[in-house]
Formats: C-alpha cells, sequence, structure tokens
C-alpha cells in the first residue's frame, strides 16, 4: 500500500470504529444481558448430552432440532431446517500390530489401539512402517514410503503454516503409502479422529494412535531404534485393519432470520456437527452456541440489512452443509460472511481474513473500539465453512480463539468435553461478534469480491498448492 492509499483508510478506519462505538451504545441492554446469562450454558450442556453428533448420524438430527430450538428462543424469524444428502460414514473397529524380532530372533507381536479416521475404507494392509515426520510433503520426498505406512504427527513446525491432515494423508497416498498412521502430539493416550477426504471414501486406510503410541511405532519404523538393520524378515512389520461402512445419509442445515428483508444479506455461520469419539463441547458446541447468544443480541437490533443465521451440518466429513447452503444461495446478494469455528473455546478472540482486506478491517475496528484483542490473520486456508464462500469470491472472517498452542488441543479427541468450557468466553465472544456482524452490514462498509487470481495467488504464497492438489481441493478453474 502507498502512503497516500495508507492516508486515505485512516479517515474511513476512524469512521468504522466511530459507527462501531455507535452501535454498541445502542446493543448496550442486549449486550448487558448476555453478560449474565445462563443460556449458553444450558444450550451448550443439552447439545453435549447427546452423545454423538457425527454427520448423518440419529445424533445430528437430534442436535439439529435443539438448535432449531435454540434460534427460536433467541428471536429468529422463520426458523426452519433443510436436509440434504451425504455420504454418511460409520466408524466400525480398527486394529494395528507390529511384529519385531527378540533378542533371541524369535518374532513378538505387540498390538496398539487404534482409531479409524472418517471416509477410511474397510480393509487390510501390512507393510514397514515409516516415519514422516510430521507429514509436510517436504518430509514426506525425503522418505521412501513407496509400499509402506506412513506414520505423521497432528502438529507440524513452528515457522510456518499449519499443514492439515488432509493434505498429509494425501500426500503420502499419492506418493505410494499403502496406509496412514496419524499421531497425536500430545500427551494423554488420546487417539486423534479426522476426516481424510472431503465428503467420499478415501483411497486408503488411516488410522489415528496416541502420543504414547506414536513414541513406540516411530522407534518400530525403518531406520528407528529397535528396528534391526536390514531387509526380509529382520525388519519390524505392521498390519493395519479397518472396519468402517459408507452408506447414503442425510444431514440437515437449520436457518433463521435476523434485521428486514432486504435483498443484500450477511450470513452468520457455525456448524453443530462432530465427531462420535467425544461430546464436541469444543468442536464446535461453543461455536454455534457462540451464535445463537449473538442471534438473540441480532434478533431484537435495527440492522440496515438482514442477516441470516445458519447453523450448517456435516462439517467435519467436508463442509457439506455449508456447499449445500453457498449452491442454493444467489451468492451475488451475500454480502459477507462470518463463520463461527472455535471461538468461545478461549480467551482471546481471531479473526482469520481469508486474503480480504476488507474484512480484517472489520474486526480491526471492532477491536479499537471496545478496546477487546482480536488478532487478525489475513491468510487464507480450505477447511472450514468459509471455503465454499471464499472460494467464488465472497469475503469472510472466521471467528476462532487462541489457546497458545499450536494444533487441536482437545479438539477431534475423547477429551472434547464440556468440562473444558468456560461459558464467559462464548458470551463474550457472542457480544462482539454481533458487533461484527453489525459492522459487516452497515451501508458505509464496503466489501469487495475477492478477485479469483489474487485468491490463487494467496493460496500458493501461502504455500498451500502442493497439499490442495494431494488432497483433491485445488479448484480446477485456478488452473
Amino acid at each position: 500500500m502507498t502512503d497516500d492509499a495508507a492516508d486515505a483508510t485512516r479517515p474511513e478506519a476512524a469512521a468504522a470504529v466511530d459507527r462501531v462505538r455507535e452501535r454498541a451504545a445502542e446493543f448496550a441492554p442486549a449486550l448487558g444481558a448476555t453478560w449474565t446469562d445462563d443460556e449458553p450454558w444450558r444450550f451448550l450442556t443439552d447439545l453435549t448430552a447427546i452423545g454423538s453428533r457425527m454427520a448423518g448420524s440419529e445424533g445430528e438430527r437430534r442436535a439439529a432440532g435443539l438448535v432449531v430450538n435454540a434460534f427460536e428462543r433467541a428471536g429468529l424469524a422463520d426458523v426452519r431446517t433443510e436436509p440434504f444428502d451425504l455420504p454418511a460414514w460409520e466408524r466400525g473397529s480398527a486394529s494395528l500390530d507390529v511384529t519385531v524380532s527378540g533378542r533371541d530372533g524369535e518374532p513378538s507381536t505387540r498390538s496398539f489401539e487404534a482409531l479409524a479416521l472418517p471416509y477410511s475404507p474397510s480393509g487390510s494392509v501390512s507393510g514397514e512402517l515409516v516415519d514422516v515426520g510430521y507429514g509436510t510433503p517436504a518430509e514426506i520426498d525425503e522418505r521412501d514410503v513407496e509400499g509402506r505406512i506412513a506414520v505423521a504427527s497432528t502438529t507440524t513446525p513452528s515457522g510456518g503454516r499449519f499443514v492439515h491432515r488432509m493434505e498429509k494423508f494425501g500426500y503420502a497416498i499419492d506418493s505410494g503409502a499403502v496406509g496412514f498412521v496419524f499421531v497425536n502430539h500430545l500427551d494423554g493416550q488420546l487417539p486423534p479422529t479426522g476426516s481424510l477426504t472431503f465428503g467420499e471414501e478415501a483411497e486408503a486406510v488411516a488410522v489415528g494412535v496416541s502420543k504414547e503410541t506414536g513414541a513406540w511405532l516411530r522407534e518400530y519404523a525403518v531406520g528407528g531404534a529397535n528396528a534391526p538393520v536390514g531387509d526380509g524378515d529382520g525388519v519390524a512389520r505392521a498390519e493395519l485393519s479397518v472396519e468402517a461402512s459408507t452408506t447414503p445419509g442425510e444431514s440437515r442445515n437449520v436457518l433463521g432470520s435476523a434485521g428486514p428483508d432486504t435483498d443484500e444479506r450477511v450470513l452468520l455461520l457455525a456448524h453443530y456437527d462432530a465427531h462420535d469419539i467425544a461430546e464436541g463441547a469444543l468442536d464446535n458446541g461453543c461455536g454455534i452456541a457462540t451464535v445463537a447468544t449473538a442471534a438473540d443480541i441480532l434478533a431484537d437490533a435495527d440492522l440496515p440489512v438482514g442477516v441470516d443465521v445458519v447453523a450448517v451440518g456435516a462439517e467435519e466429513v467436508g463442509l457439506l452443509g455449508a456447499e449445500h447452503l453457498a449452491d442454493r444461495l444467489d451468492l451475488d446478494r451475500v454480502k459477507g460472511v462470518v463463520n463461527v469455528d472455535g471461538a468461545g473455546r478461549f480467551r482471546d478472540l481471531v479473526a482469520l481474513a481469508h486474503a480480504s482486506t476488507a474484512a480484517a478491517s472489520v474486526a480491526e475496528a471492532v477491536s479499537t473500539a471496545t478496546r477487546q484483542p482480536i488478532e487478525v490473520d489475513a491468510q487464507p486456508h480450505p477447511f472450514s465453512d468459509q471455503w465454499p464462500f471464499v472460494r467464488r469470491g465472497v469475503p469472510a472472517l472466521q471467528l476462532h480463539s487462541d489457546s497458545g498452542d499450536r494444533g487441536r488441543g482437545w479438539g477431534h479427541t475423547h477429551a472434547d468435553t464440556r468440562d473444558k468450557v468456560d461459558d464467559r468466553n462464548v458470551r463474550e465472544h457472542a457480544m462482539l461478534i454481533a458487533l461484527l456482524v453489525a459492522e459487516f452490514a452497515a451501508p458505509e462498509r464496503d466489501l469487495p469480491r475477492l478477485d479469483r487470481d489474487e485468491l490463487a495467488a494467496a493460496f500458493r504464497e501461502a504455500d498451500f498448492e502442493t497439499g490442495m492438489r494431494a488432497a483433491d481441493l485445488w479448484p480446477a478453474d485456478w488452473d
């Protein structure tokens, strides 16, 4: 940005801060009521008491009913559900057995706890384990993974972007691996879960294992401390088996609206589904509770533009609810998208602007006006519900929160439970999100469409192209 351009934006930024302050004064009664409201905790309690909210399951259907009730209590208009079809994956058993030679040369077999990763097919593979470290493409290229079972960490090195599980799996399989083992980087005997693909059965079997199991597997891997030197019968061998099914199923989005019936709309989204191995309190129980609470503030507000509030299903298996929504809507009418995936979990809000400087400036204005810290990150990624809109040029914010640690923490493990939640974060983030949405809706707020070529360049600059191609996520019209 030139100095002249920077000077030109300063009055606009100051005007935005003033707008937010005025809006906060208008919202003051609702914001004050939210400060002590027990509804977010009660809703989160009801949601997590269901158990599994896996996409396409009976638990997800029951959760949609709870969201309908929450939206109606919030005062949203025209609350309804919209079903859509999906390939519903159901977890069966998984096993991981490693056979090694003892000091006397006799083989012995160890069995380790493993969880099938969603959209893993049923099947069994055998081969040597190969440690690919963090599982980045560069590390996989350095190892000979052909015919072997790749072992990769859930985290990635500091100093670069976070590399998603789907990228690691896709690149390892494309490089010749016959199976994939995803190792948690956190203590506690917590095997992780997470989908391998977006909405279709994967090409190879894959499981998650705990950090403690991973330590053993790396020793047994090719070149590891316990793996004998040489070829043939002396090398540790692993057998990986998964039982699972993928059948036609149904999920649903829950929709409601606030504000006037205008042609131009702002979308406020959060997914309400969760993986089947835990309560899904953090991911994304906090997110949907935050949206329902923000909806209660927005429902009685004098908004210049209508706001559509949507709880989307089947995010964890491929953003399928958001894809259905994006396909159904006239996106020319959508001014912007606010996706709440990760907010409400931890103390400080993070706003991911996905290559939109205008969206980033919304978060900056709200942070300045409220004196609340909001970390703004412009880097895009394709792994949450803003992606179906961003890739079509719609500006978006994804609202997250910062734990201070790298990675998902308790998310996608058995430990994602309600006791980890501090509902003060849910309530405070809901207040900030209501102000963010109101600023998105402001007539003075210009939110230019994202240019396709510039967006593709931003993803390339962030080093996403190789991993997205491996995960079959790189849009064909970006070539």
